[in-house]
């Protein structure tokens, strides 16, 4: 049995690969982050389970977490240094997104609300949107207030 073959790229016709060859790379690097983000979110609820019918402070909390990691990052690559093309599809689409958790922030909810606890899965439902929007908003600041703190103490040391 021969292995399929792959249709003509324009590899061979403009010296560029093909968009689908291209993106191979970033695919792969998006795969395994995601299962090491997924791996370390499991981990955390196997470390923190919430019992049943109360508050998921473990999903909260790793997605606050995960938000703030993403606004630390975010400003880290796109602000401070240049990365590596694969850096922000392995680490903030791959970790990150397998890291966080909406489908399960999406099934605590329902199953509180189903389970006759409807404040706490209201309160859930705002304060977890909420709080991953202040994680970002605030890790970013800070993020920035600590690279000109730090640029700033570089210059001075350099000066005469």
């Amino acid at each position: 049995m021969t292995a399929p073959q792959e249709p003509p790229s324009r590899t061979a016709r403009s010296g560029r690969p093909s968009a689908r060859r291209a993106q191979r790379p970033v695919v792969a690097v998006v795969a395994l982050g995601g299962a090491a983000g997924a791996a370390a979110r499991y981990a955390a609820s196997l470390l923190c389970p919430s019992p049943q019918g109360a508050f998921p402070w473990t999903t909260l909390w790793v997605n606050v977490a995960g938000c703030a990691v993403i606004g630390v990052f975010m400003v880290l690559v796109t602000e401070h240094r240049t990365a590596h093309p694969l850096v922000r599809p392995f680490f903030g689409t791959g970790v990150l997104g397998g890291f966080t958790t909406f489908s399960t922030y999406a099934v605590d909810v329902q199953k509180l609300l189903d389970g006759g606890r409807p404040a706490t899965g209201l309160a859930y439902l705002a304060a977890t949107p909420l709080a991953a929007l202040a994680a970002v908003w605030l890790a970013a600041a800070a993020t920035r207030s600590a690279v000109k703190a730090a640029t700033r103490s570089a210059l001075k040391g350099r000066q005469p």
